[in-house]
């Protein structure tokens, strides 16, 4: 039987980043992902880095080619009733946000990892992970018709919302809290030009859009859309068109109409698992958490789990056994789950602002009265910058 210190079950961007800050540790890893690699890169997610996680990625020694191409942005718009309102980032915090795509973090710990010869397998199907009560677990898989069994002293289970990580923990060990939004969020990437120099968020009577980039070169775009709609509906020319109504005349003129490279309708959730330890088995990123898109958090709270779990981690391995270390690894659901209900309170914030939700008079002139409270005041601004570039790991 094959032995490791950790199992990483996943190989997202959560998975690939503890993966290394655990190799800059000299914990030895084997990373288990189902998909193939090209697979993994060719997910469309986020791209807007909160400082701490480009702190991360610069600790984890993967941070060139962010440092390189990634786009700082000083400020978001917020658009309402065809008015723009900018809130400076810079100005209320001292902090700015980096774009840069999921995939372009996925691809350089990808690489780092592939430097590091610390060994992936993908495509490993049939993951069953064996023991994680005890403190001796295992996890079986069949990688090319050949099945496999590792010893290891844990498990980080960075492996989705979907995944078996969660799945393994008894229902009983687990509290799970859910809210499921009653629309989607259309998106689509084309290679033009942005002609919109920060993200624009739009609440508009027709619904939501979001104005986002991944280059100079390439953006971005979304809108809100029923969960019933499906791609086959969503001609290009009909999307542009909504999204150039919902972003209003000044702006939309300036949008042309761009073969689409990607497509996809993504539902919208805020999801908590905890707590995020089950014996020797830890859950991170979206295996413990989800959030909706709209607050750009997803990404970073993985950054911000994995962080700690290699801390954790980290911290049992210096103390070589004993409570101190015990005490360690305990730490990490405590300090995770602290900052994941600050980010499903600010996303479930700005999801519940900038959407045109099913209700009654009432409910669109309370999101009314908010958005004109924020707009008028310099205290409301600076405590949604706060939460944008994100709290302090």
């Amino acid at each position: 039987m094959v032995r490791t210190q950790v199992v990483i079950v996943g190989a997202g961007p959560a998975g690939l980043l503890l993966g290394q800050l655990l190799h800059r540790e000299g914990i030895d890893t084997l990373l288990l992902e189902r998909r193939s690699a090209d697979y993994v890169l060719g997910r469309i997610r986020a791209g807007v880095l909160e400082p701490g996680t480009v702190s991360v990625l610069e600790e984890a020694g993967v941070a060139s080619r962010l440092h390189a191409e990634g786009l700082l942005h000083g400020g978001v718009e917020i658009g309402f009733r065809g008015e723009r309102h900018r809130i400076d980032l810079q100005a209320l915090t001292g902090r700015s946000v980096t774009v840069y795509g999921q995939t372009e973090v996925t691809r350089d710990l990808m690489d780092a990892r592939a430097a590091s010869g610390a060994p992936t397998v993908y495509e490993a199907e049939d993951v069953t992970l064996l023991d994680v009560a005890g403190t001796a677990p295992r996890v079986r898989y069949r990688h090319r018709g050949e099945v496999h069994e590792v010893a290891c002293d844990f498990i980080a289970g960075c492996d989705g919302f979907h995944g078996v990580s969660r799945r393994t923990i008894p229902e009983a060990a687990l509290s799970l809290y859910e809210r499921v939004y009653p629309f989607g969020w259309l998106g689509v990437l084309a290679d033009i030009p942005p002609p919109w120099h920060e993200l624009i968020y739009a609440n508009s009577e027709q619904g939501f859009a979001l104005a986002s980039m991944r280059s100079p070169t390439r953006v971005r775009c979304y809108v809100q859309c029923s969960l019933e709609d499906r791609i086959e509906q969503w001609s290009d020319e009909r999307f542009w068109a909504e999204f150039r109504r919902r972003l209003g005349d000044e702006m939309g003129s300036r949008v042309p109409d761009a073969p689409s490279i990607e497509k996809s309708i993504a539902p919208l959730r805020s999801f908590v698992a905890e707590p995020l330890r089950f014996g020797r088995l830890f859950l991170a990123g979206d295996a413990a958490h989800i959030v909706p898109p709209t607050g750009a958090k997803g990404l970073n709270l993985a950054a911000s789990d994995v962080f700690y779990l290699s801390e954790a981690l980290g911290g049992f391995y210096r103390s070589h056994g004993g409570g101190q270390a015990e005490k360690a690894l305990d730490s990490y659901s405590v300090r995770a789950l602290r900052r994941i209900w600050r980010a499903e309170r600010f996303s479930w914030w700005m999801t519940r602002q900038l959407h045109r939700f099913p209700g009654d008079a009432f409910d669109d002139k309370l999101q009314q009265g908010e958005l004109e409270y924020l707009f008028d005041s310099p205290a409301a601004q600076a405590s949604m910058a706060e939460n944008y570039v994100g709290m302090p790991l």
